[in-house]
């Protein structure tokens, strides 16, 4: 009966290996070095597997001395270390976990007297340009990354260590399972699929050229969990590497070819010079560079990753086959697995995954956040987003209010969740966005509509300060907050829309809005800085210029309001179609004007303006008076409202004509 101790067992690979090994070895105990955060992780992995009653949880960690044992570890007759950092694209910062780690895996193992079997990987090659076989180790190259060094080093050490049996195994880039597609992050190969994906878009019988960059090495995990629990287990290899690898390297081209057969992205005609892509894989330095990586990293590509894509070394597996071709263990076709690669990454790791719409409706299962949700236009937005499928949650002051609008989405089979909280409150705000996250993960779109609309005119407000400070409170500050509060989970799923309502009068600068008017600007500056920020994370956002609507908001204005109010529906269907189609901005055609007048006849357009601040006047209650008192705008003597005089009226006529944007 084999004792075994393995590191890395909760890892990639290690949940390959693990089950395996229980199959190979049944009546195996297989101690598992796992950090203690890690222990209920292995014990929900090894309740899966046949045999896993056989797995025992070891305490430590690879990065502390003598692996932070609390005791003496057990006997052993084989340690497998797994564990390390696979990542080309990781710093000197791994070299605690490679480097650092294995010795200390060395020392437990040569304590043990245990034979130490150690993963590495073809990385020791690291520039060495031609053939580089099992028994080649140090041919004099050089280490283009970290990874490549720390690993060169880490098997050094297993190599240099006397008085220890051991063994060395040298798998090439492994990708996902071929039978299921299961990988757990995007490494290697996989930076590339977002740019195919893009390519998809494109007609599949479009013909392309792929540069002939030369050949790259990929193995499946599953080869190489089987290979490896092999090999462990034949006679007369210690001392001895063995590669893990497809004996026929595999051309960039042909894996790209397979890669979008399955992506439905045109496949390669032709092979290009390798001139062409110099350029791009080695671009001269200085801005050449900075430009070169800015791209790449808006594509989700580490230039790393592109610098060596394909392999200077060619490796053989000799001495590995000798084993394995009589076990029928054999590396399958990169092709006859890349369409299950593929199916995996896209419903499981696509960056761009939460984005895709679900095919019942864009917005069926949307998690979508409302506020000012209890009336006017957040209510009317709420009715007609849950009727489309969304998840919606409600948030306003008025929990009672809240209650029957989700009251009325529920009753025609819509989902709603009321949170009821005033979003001037920052610790309130805080404390529902935690709940909001706990209990529903994310927030697929947020509906900034929380607002407070005051008109009065600025010579009724130089003793009212606070008016300017009530509407940045909830007009800006509260739909920023919000913005923030939300932006990381947004970000971490890659996706995310929010919509603000702002308001058509921050184009035209309608006269007495001054305090609305600016929150709305200042909206709307945060929107258009943030939205370039966060535009590659795909988070974007869209602003209507909403015009009057009819709603409780601009009832004490009365008479007083200039042109006509458009309905809470026709408002929430504008919303609904900034949600769907998530354009940059809905405009209507009175902002349209008024901004085309600031832009090109800037004094008529202030002169219009002010002759609108005479004709509409302060209402009562902007005033704070049940009677108008003497308006400073108008002559003296003059009582009453003033018909629209003829520049006003004629600037009314010339933006019926003017169409609304959408873009």
């Amino acid at each position: 009966m084999s004792t075994f101790i393995v590191t890395g067992g909760t890892g990639f690979l290690g949940r390959h290996v693990l089950p395996m090994l229980l199959a190979r070895h049944p009546d195996a105990t297989i101690h598992v070095l796992v950090r203690p955060a890690s222990g209920d992780r292995l014990s929900r992995l090894s309740a899966e597997w046949h045999g896993g009653e056989r797995i025992a949880p070891l305490l430590g960690d690879l990065t502390l001395p003598a692996l932070g044992l609390d005791g003496p570890p057990p006997a052993a007759d084989h340690v497998l270390h797994l564990g390390a950092v696979y990542d080309l694209t990781a710093g000197d910062d791994q070299s605690a976990t490679n480097v650092d780690g294995t010795a200390a895996v060395i020392a437990l193992a040569r304590d043990l007297g245990a034979t130490l079997h150690h993963v590495s990987s073809i990385a020791v090659a690291g520039d060495h340009r031609g053939p580089f076989t099992e028994a080649d180790f140090d041919l004099g190259q050089s280490f283009p990354t970290a990874y490549h060094r720390t690993k060169f080093e880490a098997e050094k050490l297993v190599r240099e260590s006397e008085g220890l049996r051991w063994r060395v195994y040298r798998p090439a880039a492994v990708v996902g399972d071929s039978r299921t597609g299961e990988i757990d992050k995007i490494d290697g190969p996989y930076y590339l699929f977002p740019l195919i994906s893009r390519l998809g878009a494109l007609p599949s019988r479009l013909p392309v050229g792929v540069p002939n960059l030369g050949a790259t090495n990929i193995v499946p995990v599953d080869y190489v969990a089987r290979a490896m629990v092999e090999l462990m287990a034949a006679p007369g290899l210690d001392g001895q590497a063995l590669h893990l690898v497809n004996p026929r390297p595999q051309p960039i081209r042909e894996v790209y070819a397979a890669l979008a057969s399955a992506a439905g992205a045109p496949r390669p005609v032709a092979d290009l010079p390798a001139m062409i892509a110099a350029p791009v894989l080695h671009p001269p330095r200085g801005s050449a560079t900075s430009v070169r990586n800015g791209l790449l990293a808006g594509l989700g590509i580490p230039a790393v990753i592109l610098e060596h894509l394909a392999l200077p070394s060619t490796f053989d597996d000799a001495r590995a086959r000798r084993v394995l071709d009589p076990a029928g263990i054999t590396v399958p076709p990169f092709g006859t697995y890349a369409d299950v690669l593929w199916r995996y990454w896209r419903e499981h790791l696509d960056p761009a995954r939460h984005r895709r719409p679900d095919p019942e409706g864009p917005l069926v299962g949307r998690i979508v956040l409302i506020t000012g949700a209890s009336s006017g236009i957040g209510r009317a937005s709420a009715l007609a987003v849950a009727e489309r499928g969304a998840t919606v949650l409600l948030l306003a002051r008025r929990g009672d209010e809240l209650d029957e609008v989700a009251g009325e989405i529920r009753a025609a089979g819509g989902r709603a969740h009321t949170y009821p909280c005033d979003i001037t409150d920052e610790a309130a705000v805080d404390a529902v966005v935690t709940r909001v996250l706990a209990e529903h993960g994310h927030v697929d779109m947020l509906v900034n509509n929380a607002g407070r609309s005051i008109r009065r005119g600025v010579y009724a407000s130089t003793d009212r300060f606070h008016d300017y400070e009530r509407t940045m409170a909830v007009n800006y500050f509260a739909a920023v907050r919000l913005v923030l509060a939300l932006l990381p989970t947004m970000r971490e799923r890659r996706f995310g829309h929010v919509v603000n309502i702002s308001t058509a009068g921050v184009q035209s600068r309608v006269p007495r809005y001054s305090a609305y008017v600016a929150s709305k600007a200042a909206l709307d500056a945060f929107t258009d800085t943030v939205a370039a920020e966060t535009l590659s994370d795909g988070i974007t956002f869209t602003t209507i210029h909403m015009p009057l609507v009819r709603t409780p908001m601009i009832a004490p204005s009365g008479r007083a309001n200039p042109g006509r109010a458009i309905s809470a529906e026709t408002a929430a269907a504008m919303v609904v179609r900034a949600l769907v189609q998530r354009p940059k901005r809905i405009d209507v055609p009175i902002g349209t004007l008024g901004e085309y007048g600031q832009l090109i006849a800037p004094r008529t357009a202030e002169l219009v303006r002010h002759q609108m601040y005479r004709a509409f006047p302060d209402s009562p209650a902007a005033q704070g008076n049940s009677q108008s008192e003497p308006d400073p705008s108008r002559a003296p003597g003059s009582s009453g409202r003033r018909r629209p005089n003829r520049a006003v009226r004629a600037g009314r006529r010339l933006a019926r004509l003017v169409p609304g944007t959408h873009w």
